[in-house]
């Protein structure tokens, strides 16, 4: 992927995508319309094309003094909600719209001169996204075509010099690229992606990016106390495992330290509590957090943050095997607290305090873990938004900055202190759900109670890692949501101080 500055008519490519608002004229863009023999003029005239959003219109050049062999036109809605949001989806919708008509090249035109290196970044994110394969075991249908040679072109009177928006595309590039990687964890069977397998593959992926990475087995993990973690893993066969993940560039100060931990249920039954068999198989994508986070361990390591980041993925299957955990049992996590276990399918938030403590021995001065959570946040906030929970408020209002600009629509809940009395145990510090009534808020407060008073924020995306129905910017499969929210949250530690204000 490359980016070009010049006349649109000197791009060597075999397909010129154009955005296009509902207010252009045919006119919009001069010679664009003359170049296609009109077609611009006749399509919008009889509606064929609108310019709504990801409308896609396409015609050949009938200029042949233009190097481009076809013209595309992409729905970009209206000018005045143009942002890097717009541009990353429909940069994906074009290249999902390329890819199924095999074509080899295709450049995608920069328009408007506010943000250009913004929005080449969400054009070069929105373009590799549509790499991504979710049918990678289909035999009997034909693959999709494979990713064409993308181009990326600014004006040539763009107030952006050439070399920042090719930097903010190789930036786009990476974060891209480790969101894919992070779909194809997710993607996985439960028989291929096991705790050791999902460990082997992050270390792979994140060492290539230049992590310093570290693997806990069972030993390790129950010589540190870990008993949250090993009583999830009681009922399978399959040992679990600690991921440690560590980005220490040269010359970065002590602190602060950014610690990420995600959840990596690779596969999850709901234990002794077991789940409803319908739709239990998407329980493959319950280790989508812990696959952000190595994914977005190998981006800041690639992308060179300034900062000190750990990662932390505990990885384990919860299955209802001989030695499950049983509803009433009593566990004692690393940190010295005992939960009573009033559900086993609440394991999410038993696997992450001991991910959270671990962070914290680790160094880490500002927390946030990512899950595939809680059924209540879904209720909640739907399939479209991450539910952001955490303290203190400016830590949160920073993370929420932070994924508002990658493109990861989260929105805030509250947590407040009195939801604890939900998690009261007549024989323990706490249970591990307090019930139906605000289930994702005191799952949280579950959380708090490891996050040691640090600043802290938990990404809920029970609803988001999964899209259920095809998009055209977003096939139907695993998303990556979270990725680029964690990686570019690394870039912002100027901002943040020892209490998590900003």
């Amino acid at each position: 992927m490359h980016c070009v500055r010049g006349p649109q008519a000197a791009v060597d490519t075999d397909l010129l995508v154009v955005p296009w608002f509902e207010e252009d004229a045919p006119g919009a863009i001069p010679g664009l319309d003359q170049a296609s023999g009109g077609e611009i003029t006749r399509a919008l005239a009889s509606k064929e094309f609108a310019a709504k959003p990801y409308d896609f219109f396409i015609t050949p050049f009938a200029d042949r003094s233009w190097r481009p062999r076809r013209l595309a036109l992409i729905g970009a809605g209206r000018f005045a909600e143009y942002d890097s949001a717009v541009v990353r989806k429909i940069a994906a919708a074009s290249g999902l719209a390329a890819r199924e008509r095999h074509i080899d090249r295709v450049a995608f035109v920069l328009r408007g001169r506010a943000d250009v290196a913004g929005h080449a970044q969400a054009a070069a994110e929105g373009l590799t996204l549509s790499e991504f394969n979710v049918g990678i075991y289909k035999t009997d249908e034909p693959a999709p075509g494979a990713p064409p040679a993308w181009t990326i072109v600014m004006a040539e009177d763009s107030p952006d010099a050439l070399p920042r928006v090719s930097q903010a595309v190789a930036r786009g590039r990476v974060l891209g690229e480790c969101s894919n990687l992070a779909r194809e964890l997710a993607n996985e069977p439960g028989n291929a992606l096991t705790p050791r397998e999902f460990a082997r593959r992050a270390t792979e992926m994140t060492a290539e990016g230049g992590v310093k990475v570290e693997i806990l087995d069972e030993t390790r993990i129950a010589e540190l106390g870990m008993g949250l973690l090993m009583g999830v893993a009681r009922g399978s066969s399959e040992p679990p495992r600690l991921m440690v993940f560590r980005h220490d560039p040269p010359g970065a100060p002590a602190s602060p330290v950014l610690g990420l931990v995600g959840k990596g249920v690779t596969f999850d039954t709901g234990g002794i509590s077991i789940k409803a068999a319908v739709g239990m198989e998407r329980m493959k994508d319950d280790m989508a957090g812990g696959a952000a986070v190595a994914a977005a361990m190998r981006a800041i390591s690639l992308l060179g943050a300034p900062v000190r980041v750990v990662g932390v993925v505990p990885a384990t299957e919860n299955m209802p095997g001989g030695r499950a955990i049983k509803p009433g049992d009593i566990l004692k996590s690393a940190a010295g607290k005992t939960v009573e276990v009033i559900d086993t399918d609440a394991e999410g938030r038993l696997i992450l305090g001991d991910g959270l403590w671990y962070a914290r021995e680790l160094g880490a001065t500002h927390l946030v873990d990512v899950a595939t959570l809680t059924g209540a946040c879904v209720v909640a906030l739907g399939k479209t938004t991450s539910g952001l929970f955490g303290t203190p408020p400016d830590w949160v209002d920073q993370v929420r900055r932070v994924a508002d600009r990658a493109g990861d629509r989260v929105w805030p809940m509250p947590i407040f202190d009195d939801y604890r009395e939900q998690l009261k145990s007549e024989i323990a510090d706490l249970t591990n759900t307090g019930g139906r009534p605000g289930g994702s808020i005191t799952a949280e407060i579950f959380l708090k109670e490891f996050a040691g008073g640090l600043p802290w924020a938990h990404l809920d995306i029970a609803g988001t890692a999964w899209a259920e129905e095809a998009k055209p910017f977003l096939p139907k499969g695993p998303s990556g949501v979270a990725v680029r929210t964690l990686a570019e949250l690394a870039f912002t530690s100027q901002q943040w101080n020892s209490k998590g204000e900003s």
